[in-house]
């Protein structure tokens, strides 16, 4: 099955919320691509010494920030 080139038109955000942290933010959201099955993407973005936001790997939470965005995904789930 071949792959097309990605559509930003075609990717709905069906939810979203961002949840602030002292130097980071973590996004929950819902998308549905090409009216698709809906998926869960969860992203974090640091921001640099200048004030700058730039996206990192979500990797590893520490619990203040688990606490945090599990009711967030809690809410997302309902989306799906």
């Amino acid at each position: 099955m071949a792959f097309g080139k990605f559509n930003k038109d075609l990717d709905k955000e069906l939810f979203s919320e961002t949840i602030a942290f002292e130097t980071s933010r973590i996004t929950v959201g819902v998308f549905s691509y090409n009216d698709g099955e809906k998926k869960m993407q969860v992203s974090r973005e640091n921001m640099s010494q200048d004030g700058e936001w730039s996206f990192a790997k979500l990797g590893r939470m520490f619990k203040d920030e688990a606490e945090k965005v599990i009711p967030v995904m809690e809410k997302a789930l309902k989306h799906m």
